[in-house]
């Protein structure tokens, strides 16, 4: 560099010498004509002379001399070389970059100068008197310009590049443009004057001089040969000549794939196997029709194209369109087929543009697929049986026969059974060995309609190959049930209503079903047809009418009628019950609105005298009074007893079918209450009329329960001892021989226990001297859940009223 910057350098010394004295030097020694032609013909004006006259210094950039590079002169005419005038330099880089010798006015740049970085200095000059520091001059401004030497090289700022080209591309083709810059003045000679050229990559690539167009140079590179190149590009300076710097960049150059290869498996056939017992959807095997192409030009599309296996098995391409799947489709039998072939090609599923007139890219393989056995379970001759059975079919009654074989070749025994959680009450049984299902309990439709049960099939030798079918049986329907009322069990009754008068109209239900639909029928009991009170009027269309045949109704007379009705149903075997209608006659408003159903005191007339009203209620006083005292007097016939020296007084009576209780049974008998057995009886029926009378339907009273059916002769004649022994004897009897008469071997009666209690005794004897004491005509309006204690203790009336 030294060389070359020789010459510059003299130049840069030379030249502002001579522009600095030629710019310095006296207006007056230039030579002006103007000012010659004009100095005769005007002596009183007269011009101001200018100190000097300048405006730009030209410097080379990058001096290495050892010295400061020296600039350029300043002067001034007023400067007599006495040192009397001071020059001063400012500006940009004044003192630090340039300085000025302020005596001589000589200008050196004190440091090296880069015209890159910058390419010129605004400076101010003066020239002052150095004792007063007067300016002796205007400030004056000139430019230091640098000047241009080739210092610089091209640069690639982008690079390194990277670029991608297809496969296969022509001759010709554009790759990437590359672009060097140079920092050199591009004005000023051919320092910033770029040429391209390749130093690496060739003959595969090459580059255009002047734009740095990057191009292919080699026809038909294959990707699958090789995918990446390595350019290297220079840029030189100077127009590339001689002694012109220089800069490189690398171009990274990948090829991208087309489709221009075909997919080829990588095996002509495939053997595949799978169990027979293999569901349907399982996979069978995969395969791949490898391609040297790469991405969506690699991809596939299978299909079946021939082969028996085409209705067994299906293929599909995976998630990432490579591998083809092969699946079952349909279920397998190695007993009816134990191979399949399947030929199956793969294709592209993409193509180039550029390559249709080759065709689509495609490859057929082979595939054989063997079915492998297994041990099956048993396999019915339906999938489902439906079996209809009339619900009064008879317990042994055969449905049916489920069948069911071994598939194997072995072709086991198979033995059937039915699952208990299908069929938890146990309707049904199959034979073991021939599978006939049979009914082992009564079937009724109104409870089960359906049963669906499951029949199981297990091999004699592998009991763990079981096998199930469902079996749905179906109740048909017979018509068993008789109709009864719906709802409408008590029906109400205004006093005031009339003959005719609609009171009630009664629907039937049944829990039949016929197929013709519900008929039914309806008419009064045998008994009740001629009843005075009531008629029946059937509709016609399921339902009937209660009506009045007379007026003049009173509760007082009566407040409740009991109607009995015949409903018949219209299907074979006909079906016939009687329900018995409540009615109540009760006392309504002038609407029709009831008021009250219950019998009422008539009420007194409105001319009833004072006198009249003080006597009634007198009379209620004196029976008041007379049951107080009726109270007190029975209060105090029990008290004698519980003085007695023995409090807990009681009698027992003992059944001697039973073990006796040896020496520890010491407890007295009131055995004169066995003399005269009947007297209870007979001073029971004294005082209450036979109609009103109310018998308990467990039993009597103790007294009254053992006599009743005891022979006169065993109660009344003979000796003490010879009565007794007789009586006991027929109680035996009777108690051996009724199969209803409670299970009591001892019957303890407690009189007096309770003694000081509010509810006094509890026990039940005596209860038979009254009829409110213990009635329990009460239980049976509390439901079915009470209808045994009804029937035991319940009250059965005799000598009743009408009821209808």
């Amino acid at each position: 560099m030294g060389d070359r910057l020789h010459r510059p350098a003299l130049a840069s010394i030379l030249l502002p010498v001579a522009v600095g004295i030629l710019t310095l030097l006296p207006q007056s020694l230039m030579g002006n004509p103007a000012e010659e032609e004009n100095a005769g013909n005007s002596a009183v004006l007269q011009r101001v002379k200018r100190g000097w006259v300048w405006n730009q210094f030209f410097v080379l950039e990058e001096y290495t001399g050892l010295e400061p590079l020296y600039i350029g002169k300043l002067h001034s005419d007023m400067d007599k070389g006495d040192g009397s005038i001071k020059y001063i330099l400012t500006g940009e880089g004044a003192g630090t970059t340039f300085t000025i010798d302020d005596s001589t006015g000589d200008i050196h740049a004190l440091q090296r100068l880069d015209r890159e970085v910058k390419s010129q200095y605004v400076l101010r000059a003066q020239a002052r008197n150095r004792l007063t520091d007067r300016p002796l001059e205007p400030e004056s401004e000139f430019i230091v310009k640098i000047q241009d030497i080739n210092d610089n090289e091209p640069r690639f700022l982008d690079g390194p590049y990277r670029a991608t080209v297809p496969e296969m591309s022509k001759i010709g083709t554009s790759v990437i443009q590359v672009t060097a810059t140079d920092a050199d003045d591009p004005t000023y000679g051919n320092s910033a004057r770029v040429v391209y050229s390749i130093l690496e990559g060739q003959p595969y690539f090459s580059v255009d001089a002047k734009t740095g167009m990057v191009r292919v140079s080699l026809a038909d590179m294959d990707r699958e040969t090789k995918e990446n190149y390595t350019v290297v590009i220079q840029a030189k300076d100077m127009g590339g000549q001689l002694g012109g710097l220089a800069g490189t960049t690398s171009i990274n150059i990948t090829l991208s794939d087309i489709n221009d290869n075909p997919p080829m498996f990588d095996q002509r056939l495939y053997q595949m196997s799978i169990p027979e017992a293999a569901p349907v959807g399982s996979v069978v095997g995969r395969i791949w029709a490898k391609d040297k192409d790469v991405g969506i030009n690699a991809e596939m599309k299978y299909s079946i194209i021939d082969g028996d296996g085409r209705e067994i098995c299906d293929i599909n391409t995976d998630p990432t369109n490579l591998f083809g799947i092969i699946t079952l489709k349909k279920p397998l039998d190695f007993e009816s087929k134990p191979s399949y072939t399947l030929k199956v090609e793969g294709t592209n599923t993409h193509m180039d543009p550029a390559l249709r007139n080759r065709g689509q890219f495609k490859d057929v393989t082979i595939v054989h697929v063997s079915v492998e056995d297994v041990d099956e379970p048993p396999l019915f001759d339906s999938p489902a049986y439906y079996i209809e059975l009339p619900e009064d079919a008879e317990i042994g009654t055969v449905l049916r026969a489920v069948s069911a074989r071994d598939p194997d070749a072995a072709n086991n025994t198979v033995r059937y059974s039915i699952e208990r959680s299908s069929d938890p009450e146990k309707y049904f049984y199959i034979e073991l060995t021939s599978g006939s299902l049979m009914t082992v309990r009564s079937l009724d439709r109104e409870e089960i309609g359906w049963h669906n049960i499951t029949v199981l099939a297990m091999e004699m030798s592998n009991p763990t190959q079981i096998a199930s079918v469902s079996v749905a049986v179906r109740v048909m329907d017979v018509n068993d049930n008789p109709p009864s009322l719906k709802h409408y069990l008590e029906a109400y009754l205004c006093e005031n209503a009339k003959a005719g008068q609609l009171i009630q109209m009664v629907t039937a239900v049944d829990p039949d079903e016929p197929l013709g639909g519900q008929h039914f029928y309806y008419s009064l009991a045998p008994e009740a047809v001629n009843n005075p009170n009531f008629t029946l009027r059937d509709n016609q269309d399921n339902t009937a009418w209660i009506l009045t045949r007379r007026g003049g109704w009173s509760h007082q007379d009566q407040t409740v009628f009991y109607l009995p009705i015949v409903i018949t149903d219209g299907d074979e075997p006909v079906q016939t019950s009687t329900s018995v209608l409540t009615i109540r006659v009760c006392s309504c408003d002038r609407e029709g609105n009831v008021m009250s159903c219950n019998a009422e005191a008539y009420s007194l007339p409105a001319s009833l005298s004072r006198g009249a009203l003080i006597a009634i209620l007198a009379c209620i006083f004196v029976l008041l009074v007379m049951i107080l005292l009726m109270l007190s007097l029975r209060t105090h016939r029990k008290k004698p007893y519980l003085c007695d020296e023995e409090e807990n007084v009681h009698e027992n009576i003992v059944r001697y079918d039973d073990e006796g209780g040896g020496e520890e049974d010491t407890e007295a008998f009131d055995i004169a209450a066995m003399w005269n057995p009947r007297e209870a009886h007979h001073h029971h029926h004294h005082h209450h009329p036979p109609h009103l009378s109310k018998m308990r339907q467990d039993m009597l009273p103790e007294i009254e329960s053992l006599s009743r059916y005891v022979p006169q002769a065993c109660v009344v004649g003979g000796g003490g001892d010879s009565n007794v022994h007789g009586y006991v004897l027929a109680k035996l009897l009777e108690a051996d021989v009724d199969p209803c008469a409670p299970p009591y071997d001892s019957l303890q009666t407690y009189a007096y226990e309770g003694e000081g209690s509010v509810a006094e005794s509890l026990s039940s004897l005596q209860s038979g001297t009254s009829n409110t004491d213990h009635e329990y005509d009460y239980l049976n309006d509390w439901g079915p859940r009470f209808k045994k204690l009804a029937e035991m203790y319940g009250v059965l009336e005799t000598n009743n009223p009408p009821l209808w």
